[in-house]
């Protein structure tokens, strides 16, 4: 999660929906912030004192976590965004990021339709901690009613262009993104399913599929 005060936005970061390069992108601004300086010692001291005090918000924190911690009005006042990708090729990304990153995760998982039989049994619990991206996306963007509250989803598909519309709302110049994480070790995600896990991410991911209109395709 990303927030400025200056530009008054709230980015809601989901993990492996190219947010590694709108946080980049935006993250430049910061140095024409009057309040960087104390947001930066904030975030210094939290860290200081492990992350224990509740003065920073998480890189992959839910939307309702600002939504409870900020004044209300000022919640409101901020333009509050985000970035979706098709489930399943988010998870086909996850598992490539694991494999490089994490590949102790794998172990036991001889291929990719194994990797998700695994992560998506619900009699052995995943570690969220070490691979977030069995998480809803939807979740993170609505509150406690299923009530979406950020103002615009864009889509990793579209992601130059959603991005785009971002920067003209908050008012600053269209900016190239950078390609931080671009993946050159995979192939077409459908190439990577068989019916059932193609099924199973259906079913799982329903209200993603459902939301914002994704299709295995």
């Amino acid at each position: 999660m990303l927030l400025s005060l200056k530009y008054k936005f709230l980015f809601v970061h989901i993990a492996k929906t190219g947010g590694t390069s709108v946080r980049a992108s935006l993250t430049r601004l910061r140095w024409r912030d009057p309040n960087n300086l104390v947001m930066m010692l904030c975030s210094r001291i939290s860290h200081l004192y492990g992350h224990r005090i509740g003065i920073k918000f998480p890189r992959h924190a839910k939307v309702i976590a600002a939504h409870e911690m900020l004044p209300r009005d000022f919640f409101d006042s901020l333009y509050k965004f985000s970035f979706v990708r098709n489930p399943w090729d988010l998870q086909v990304s996850s598992y490539h990021h694991i494999r490089r990153e994490r590949p102790h995760v794998l172990e036991g998982c001889e291929n990719f339709n194994a990797f998700l039989e695994r992560k998506l049994d619900p009699d052995r619990p995943w570690n969220y901690h070490l691979d977030n991206s069995i998480q809803r996306q939807t979740d993170c963007l609505v509150d406690m009613d299923g009530k979406l509250l950020v103002d615009f989803v864009g889509r990793y598909e579209n992601l130059q262009e959603d991005f785009d519309t971002v920067c003209q709302r908050i008012g600053v110049a269209r900016r190239e993104l950078p390609h931080r994480r671009r993946a050159t070790d995979r192939s077409d995600y459908r190439n990577y399913y068989n019916d059932r896990t193609a099924a199973l991410i259906a079913e799982y991911f329903s209200d993603d599929i459902k939301r914002f209109g994704y299709r295995f395709e």
